[in-house]
C-alpha cells in the first residue's frame, strides 16, 4: 500500500523559512513526479512545485519562483520543499502526491487531478 507522509510544518514569521519533507514508502510500480500542492481556507488547491524522477527537472509556481526549491533524495525515497522568504499568502496546508503516468509532464502541476497518490498534509502557519 502507497503512503506519503509529509513534515516540516509550523508557524513561522514572515521572511522566514521552512523546509517540507514527503517520505513515500509501499510504492511499487515506477512513477514519473512527485509534486507539492497547498491549499488555503476557502480557496482551491492548487500546485506549487514539481520533479521529474527521471532527471530531476523542476518547475515551479509562479509566485514561488526564486523563493520555493524542491528536491530529492532518491535513496530515501523523499521529496523536500525549501521554503525561504515566506509570505503570509503561503499559509495553507501543503501536500506532496505523486504522478504515475506523466501524461502532461510537469505541466500536470496545474491538473492536480492527475496526480493519484496523496499525503494527509502539513499545515504552514506565516504570520507575525
Amino acid at each position: 500500500q502507497l503512503q506519503l507522509v509529509e513534515s516540516g510544518g509550523g508557524l513561522v514569521q514572515p521572511g522566514g523559512s521552512l523546509r517540507l519533507s514527503c517520505v513515500v514508502s509501499g510504492f511499487t510500480l515506477d512513477y514519473y513526479s512527485i509534486g507539492w500542492f497547498r491549499q488555503a481556507p476557502g480557496k482551491e488547491r492548487e500546485g506549487v512545485s514539481c520533479i521529474s524522477r527521471s532527471d530531476g527537472s523542476t518547475f515551479y509556481k509562479d509566485s514561488v519562483v526564486g523563493r520555493f526549491t524542491i528536491s530529492t533524495d532518491n535513496a530515501k525515497n523523499t521529496v523536500f520543499l525549501q521554503m525561504n522568504s515566506l509570505k503570509p499568502e503561503d499559509t495553507a496546508v501543503y501536500y506532496c502526491a505523486v504522478d504515475t503516468d506523466g501524461r502532461y509532464g510537469l505541466g500536470a502541476l496545474y491538473f492536480p487531478d492527475e496526480f493519484r497518490y496523496w499525503g494527509q498534509g502539513t499545515q504552514v502557519t506565516v504570520s507575525s
